[in-house]
C-alpha cells in the first residue's frame, strides 16, 4: 500500500523550533509516511517504532559496504568500527565490554560526584544573577562525568565538546562540505588524543573505563587499539550529547510550565518523553516484509521518528501536555532493543541529581530570553538557555 507523502524541510526555522505539529500530521496520516525531504519511509507510531527497534530483521549496518569519500576517511573509519553501527557478534562483543562500566552499582556510586559538580558549577555563577545555563551547567555536567568515567581530566572537557559537536554535525540533514571537513579534522584530533591516553593505560593501568577497554575479555581476547579508540570516542560523544540536550530541554519545560523537579524519577521521565533530545533513528531492512501496511524491501533504509513516537496519542494520554507526575518510563527516547542506550542509567541519574540542586540553589529561577532550538535536527537542543534569578 502506498503511503502518504509529506514534505517538511528539517532545516525550516518553524519546524526546528517546534516539530510537533508535523508529527501530528504524521499521526493523522496513519503513522507511516514517505518523507519527501528524506526520501524514505518514516514510522511515527509508538508501537511500530518500538517494535522495529527490537526486531533483528532491522539493523544499523548496511547490507552493501559504503565507500567513503577521500576527505572523510578517518570519520568513516570511526563509523565502521563504532558499536552503534555494528550488528551481531561484533556488536555484542564491544557492548559486553562497555556494559561492565555501566552496571547500576557503579553508576549509582557516581551520585556524590554529580552532586559536588553541580554545586561547584553553580558556585561560579550564583552571584551574577543570570547566565547562559546551557554552557555553564547543562554542558559541563555530562561531559565532565563521562570523561572522568573514562579516566580523562575535567580540563579536557572544552576540546572534547568541540570535537564531539563537529562529529555529530555529520548526522544533521543537509550537511555541506564545510561540516564534513570540520568533522574529519575533529575525528583525527580526537583519535590522536585518545591514542595517547590508551598508550598511557597500557604502560600504567588505572581504575577507569579506558584501562578496562585495554584488558582481555572473559575469553582472553584483547581489543585492537583502533577498536578501543573508536569505542572511547563513541562513549564520549554518545555519553554526553543527548544528556546535555535533555537537561536543557528539561529546564526549559520546567520553567515554561511552572513544574519543579523533586529528585524522583517521574519528572525526568516526563522530560525525556515530552521533548526528547534525539528525534530520528534510521534502520536498514534485512529482509522483505510488511510493517504497518507498508511493504519493505531488503536493503531499504527507513526512518524511525522518536519525537513522534513519544507524542503518540495512541500510547500517551494528553501527549502534548507536560505532566510532571506522569511516571511512564516506557518511552523510546533512549531507543530500544540491541542498541538501547547503555548510558541511560547515567543520564537518568544526572537529571535526577542535578535538576533539584539547580532549582534549590537558584530560587526565583526564570527564563531571561525566549529559548531557541539549534538548527541541527535530528538532535533537538537549545542554542542558548538564558536564565535569571533573584
Amino acid at each position: 500500500m502506498l503511503k502518504p507523502h509529506l514534505a517538511q524541510s528539517p532545516r525550516d526555522s518553524d519546524f526546528v523550533q517546534n516539530p510537533y505539529p508535523f508529527y501530528a500530521q504524521l499521526h493523522a496520516a496513519g503513522g507511516v509516511i514517505w518523507w519527501d525531504d528524506y526520501k524514505m519511509l518514516v514510522f511515527g507510531r509508538f508501537a511500530a517504532v518500538n517494535a522495529i527497534l527490537r526486531d533483528r530483521r532491522f539493523g544499523r549496518a548496511p547490507l552493501t559496504a559504503i565507500t567513503p569519500p577521500a576527505h572523510l576517511t578517518t570519520f568513516y573509519e570511526y563509523e565502521n568500527r563504532s558499536m552503534l553501527e555494528l550488528e551481531g557478534a561484533a556488536h555484542r562483543r564491544l557492548r559486553s565490554l562497555v556494559t561492565r562500566a555501566f552496571v547500576s552499582r557503579r553508576i549509582d556510586g557516581m551520585r556524590p560526584r554529580i552532586e559536588a559538580l553541580a554545586h561547584e558549577l553553580l558556585d561560579r555563577v550564583e552571584a551574577a544573577g543570570q547566565t547562559n545555563l546551557l554552557t555553564t551547567f547543562c554542558e559541563p555536567i555530562p561531559v565532565i562525568i563521562i570523561a572522568e568515567l573514562l579516566g580523562l581530566p575535567a580540563s579536557a572537557a572544552p576540546n572534547l565538546l568541540r570535537w564531539s559537536h563537529a562529529m555529530v554535525a555529520m548526522y544533521q540533514f543537509g550537511r555541506d562540505r564545510a561540516v564534513e571537513d570540520e568533522a574529519e579534522a575533529a575525528t583525527k584530533a580526537f583519535f590522536a588524543y585518545i591514542e595517547g591516553e590508551v598508550a598511557l593505560r597500557r604502560a600504567a593501568p588505572r581504575e577507569d573505563l579506558l584501562t578496562l577497554l585495554t584488558q582481555p575479555d572473559e575469553k582472553g581476547e584483547v581489543l585492537a587499539d583502533a577498536d578501543i579508540i573508536t569505542t572511547a570516542v563513541l562513549i564520549l560523544n554518545a555519553g554526553h550529547e543527548a544528556t546535555v540536550h535533555a537537561l536543557g530541554n528539561g529546564v526549559k519545560a520546567l520553567l515554561e510550565t511552572g513544574a519543579r523537579p523533586d529528585g524522583e524519577d517521574a519528572v525526568g521521565e516526563e522530560i525525556l518523553r515530552y521533548d526528547p533530545p534525539l528525534h530520528m533513528f534510521t534502520r536498514y531492512v534485512y529482509e522483505d516484509m510488511t510493517i504497518s501496511g507498508a511493504p519493505l524491501r531488503r536493503g531499504q533504509m527507513i526512518g524511525l521518528s522518536l519525537g513522534a513516537a513519544t507524542r503518540d496519542p495512541g500510547r500517551f494520554d494528553q501527549p502534548d501536555e507536560f505532566m510532571p507526575d506522569r511516571f511512564d518510563p516506557g518511552h523510546v527516547s533512549f531507543g530500544a532493543g540491541a542498541h538501547f542506550c547503555l548510558g541511560a542509567p547515567l543520564a537518568r541519574l544526572e537529571m535526577q541529581v542535578a535538576l533539584p540542586i539547580l532549582f534549590e540553589r537558584l530560587p526565583g529561577l526564570r527564563l531571561a530570553a525566549t529559548p531557541r532550538c539549534a538548527d541541527r535536527y535530528h538532535f533537538r537542543g537549545l542554542e542558548r538557555l538564558e536564565v535569571a534569578w533573584s
